[in-house]
């Protein structure tokens, strides 16, 4: 039976996703993945067009004084689009996380048991102003047999109904059908809000933006919420830290790519290392100009560093700013962890290994490394293809999300006629 479509658009789209999604879980891997690489073809062919469209939310964006950060990631350029076009051709070469068999056992009755595989149905996505999520999101939702309702930001509302429209005439050519992919078109947050409740038709939620968004939609949604998670990344600096080390590991992880959420935000350094790599660490930072955010005692040692509040501790800064905490033992890092910390990715460096297992037992986070940068907490860093947002909660998923994150299982059972 057909879903009937009635009242409001947003709801009528997500009617022909739900209407789509049964026709999308039947396909083959093979068909799939076909699919995938004609829309990757057809993205690259339509650069000139997907780059027209953007440089209008890059204008609207440079008339409101947005940051460089943000414009940023609101910016596409034809090497860009290759590289979410490619990223659609690897995801074609994923392992089809459907249909796998999980568990499977013969009851004494001879009434055959199977655990398998299958997709959520519609995923709701809710991002901010990141075109390639667009792109990303979707080629994960249609590989794992998903639908997909895109609802990005209104400052890239442009370059990201460019993207669609290019896909649907792609997935023309395809087994899919055009309707598993629905982009709400509209700046109206009352869409967004209409989103939060149709759990007849949304699977599961997914937002992927700053904690405002996120928060929003944890607190009002009753559609069940995959939460992705803000990043205030910590980076601990033993007493037995190598100091080389430590400080390639830092820098890395706060200025490869500063408006990132695995970028590291606060440094917390035991106080015997401070005092004696202070200089080290203070021309390391001058160096990649950054800017420091520190307690009182960082303040009194080091020149120009301004002096943390509250919401440093707290902040995502999205830049070359960085809070940094000076302790005096293990316990009180991971206490500062556990404060502030967003339960993303957290960080040590130390040569002593029972340190190091400590802190990865006692911090609470999605990721936990010793000796290396927090940059790494990505799907495709992390070697299982994209992802569709880092997961920050415990239930179903936790970390980067690749393609089995958007499963769930089925019990199938086969008899030969047995009652209870």
């Amino acid at each position: 039976m057909t879903l009937t479509i009635e009242k409001t658009d947003v709801k009528k789209q997500a009617i022909l996703a739900k209407n789509a999604a049964r026709t999308l879980s039947m396909l083959t891997t093979a068909q799939k993945n076909k699919a995938l690489h004609i829309l990757a073809d057809h993205l690259e062919g339509n650069y000139e067009y997907i780059l027209e469209q953007n440089e209008k939310d890059l204008e609207r964006g440079r008339g409101k004084g947005f940051e460089a950060a943000f414009m940023d990631r609101l910016s596409l350029s034809k090497e860009r689009i290759k590289d979410f076009a490619d990223g659609l051709r690897q995801v074609a070469e994923l392992d089809d996380p459907t249909g796998k068999i999980v568990s499977d056992w013969t009851l004494e009755n001879q009434l055959q048991v199977q655990k398998v595989t299958v997709p959520l149905g519609v995923i709701g996505m809710i991002y901010e102003a990141r075109p390639n999520v667009t792109v990303d999101a979707t080629g994960l939702a249609l590989k794992s047999g998903n639908a997909i309702v895109l609802k990005g930001g209104s400052n890239a509302i442009t370059s990201n109904k460019a993207i669609v429209d290019v896909m649907h005439e792609a997935l023309e050519k395809t087994d899919i059908p055009k309707e598993a992919v629905q982009f709400i078109n509209t700046t109206d947050r009352e869409a967004t809000s209409q989103l939060f409740t149709m759990k007849e038709y949304i699977d599961v939620l997914i937002p992927r933006g700053g904690g405002a968004l996120i928060n929003a939609v944890v607190n009002h949604a009753t559609v069940p919420v995959l939460e992705t998670g803000v990043g205030n990344c910590h980076i601990y600096i033993d007493k037995e830290a190598q100091v080389e080390k430590a400080l390639n590991i830092l820098i890395n992880a706060k200025t490869d790519r500063p408006a990132v959420c695995n970028a590291a935000e606060t440094v917390i350094l035991h106080e015997d290392w401070f005092n004696e790599n202070k200089h080290a660490f203070v021309e390391k930072l001058k160096e990649f100009n950054v800017s420091i955010h520190g307690d009182a005692s960082v303040v009194e040692a080091i020149q120009d560093a301004k002096l943390a509040g509250e919401e440093d501790w707290a902040n995502e800064y999205l830049s070359l700013d960085i809070a940094v905490k000076v302790v005096s033992s293990l316990d009180e890092a991971v206490d500062h962890i556990e404060q502030y910390g967003t339960k993303h990715s957290e960080a040590i460096v130390t040569e002593n290994h029972d340190t190091a297992k400590k802190f990865m037992m006692l911090v609470d986070a999605a990721a936990l490394y010793h000796n290396a940068s927090t940059r790494f907490t990505d799907g495709g860093a992390l070697g299982f293809g994209a992802e569709i947002g880092i997961s920050t909660q415990k239930l179903h998923a936790r970390g980067p999300m690749g393609l089995p994150s958007l499963t769930t299982i089925k019990y199938m059972m086969h008899g030969t006629g047995q009652t209870r």
